[in-house]
């Protein structure tokens, strides 16, 4: 079995609500094993049989079947997951901001002048780099302010996108790396 982080798109916002205690069961009755969750925004480290494909629209389909709503979810193995975690291309941000440093993940990889296009968009001083499958955002006066906004993100990535802050990438890795 493989160890995964698993993030879910905008649950338990509105009436999109997905209690983690009742994620973590479904999951595990779906045979799962080493099922954790972390905070109430659709963390998931979880170990599976499966490849990230299957194993994305498997959780979809319990989130929908359990919850009655879609939710996009975007897996990535540990081992890619500690490559995010060993440092962003924002090293002073990662320890003065850590809440406005932002993994931006997507279904589909990036194209490489993704990062080009969405600082058309950056009206706010925010910095974009794109390393590898990942796109880091640096939302120097916060997110909520940003003109980059999640629709936005899709439109440009051409996928469904999600984002962790700092801590989080942290804190997710870690839970990986203790089973």
């Amino acid at each position: 079995m493989s160890r995964f982080i698993v993030l879910l798109r905008s649950v338990n916002t509105g009436k999109r609500k997905a209690p983690m205690a009742a994620l973590r069961d479904a999951c595990r009755a779906a045979g799962f094993a080493d099922v954790e969750t972390y905070i109430q925004s659709g963390n998931l480290v979880l170990s599976s049989d499966l490849a990230s494909a299957a194993l994305e629209e498997t959780i979809q389909k319990i989130v929908l079947d359990n919850f009655g709503f879609s939710s996009e979810a975007i897996a990535r193995m540990a081992q890619q997951w500690s490559r995010y975690a060993s440092g962003s291309p924002f090293p002073e941000v990662e320890a003065e901001r850590p809440g406005n440093l932002l993994l931006c993940l997507s279904k589909r990889a990036p194209t490489a002048d993704v990062a080009e296009r969405l600082m058309e968009r950056a009206m706010l001083n925010e910095r974009i780099v794109l390393v590898g499958d990942a796109l880091w955002i640096d939302f120097i006066g916060g997110a909520g302010h940003s003109e980059i906004t999640p629709a936005f993100l899709d439109k440009v990535v051409g996928s469904t996108v999600t984002a962790r802050n700092w801590n989080t990438v942290l804190r997710l890795h870690a839970m990986a790396s203790e089973a």
